[in-house]
């Protein structure tokens, strides 16, 4: 097992995964490789990438970008913060894909920012070449749309997607973490799966390295937002099942999904 949907310290305001123990713990836990994919930025890439290969693991480049719903170039306010964007894994599987991420990466800020650093499904396809896509996670457009009820869409743009990857470079994203919507987006994704052809990948979405790290990173997230921890209205994580799980506990949270 490989982690693959993983942020890092240069994950501003989001992850708290120092490189230097995350190697360590990818290490520790016996894994071959283990991917970057901070919000919208290649800050850390560099140094990862260099610590991951000293160390002996295959470093795996990628982004969790922010998708804007229609144009990149649409920063109108109706959509509001929550709609402005949503959220894709990307990940570069060879030289050209890593440069094509660098474009698309950039191109958010230079280009489609409005709340976030933004690209478009346009832009995306114009530098596919190269990348992996993942449908992320409950803020994928996928998972998204299915469960606010619009199936439809969902399947629409599942199969956008992956026409613009292309054969066996989409994979639909299984996450858990003890929510219920996740557990329904689940169902939905393996379904999908069987209809699309499309293959299933099971992820943690790991932002902190130990589950005992979960408080401190909800400190992060208050000082992020500017909120205090005794406040009730503010962004915080459902669960503090978003840490580095071994293969062991991968494996039986998604027992029903041997695939």
């Amino acid at each position: 097992f490989v982690h693959l949907d993983l942020h890092t310290e240069y994950g501003v305001n989001d992850g708290v995964n120092r490189i230097d123990k995350l190697i360590n713990k990818i290490k520790e836990l016996d894994m071959s490789s283990v991917a970057i994919t901070d919000h919208g930025n290649m800050f850390g890439v560099i140094q990862f990438y260099q610590k991951a290969q000293k160390a002996g693991i295959k470093p795996i480049i990628g982004c969790e970008v922010y998708i804007a719903p229609e144009s990149r170039f649409d920063k109108t306010s109706t959509h509001g913060v929550s709609n402005a964007s949503h959220h894709l894994v990307l990940l570069a599987k060879n030289e050209t894909g890593y440069k094509n991420l660098i474009k698309l990466v950039s191109a958010g800020y230079l280009e489609g920012f409005y709340y976030k650093p933004r690209i478009d499904r346009d832009l995306l396809s114009q530098h596919a070449e190269g990348l992996i896509g993942l449908t992320a996670c409950l803020k994928g457009a996928v998972p998204y749309w299915y469960n606010r009820e619009n199936e439809a869409k969902a399947r629409e743009i599942a199969g956008q997607y992956s026409e613009i990857f292309g054969k066996d470079n989409f994979y639909l994203e299984l996450q858990y973490h003890h929510i219920k919507e996740q557990e329904k987006a689940n169902s939905f994704l393996s379904k999908l799966s069987q209809d699309f052809a499309l293959p299933l990948v099971a992820t943690n979405d790991c932002h902190y390295l130990n589950q005992s790290d979960a408080t401190p990173h909800d400190v992060l997230l208050c000082i992020g937002t500017a909120k205090r921890v005794s406040e009730t209205e503010r962004l915080r994580y459902a669960s503090d099942e978003f840490y580095v799980k071994s293969a062991e506990e991968m494996a039986a949270i998604f027992s029903d999904y041997p695939e």
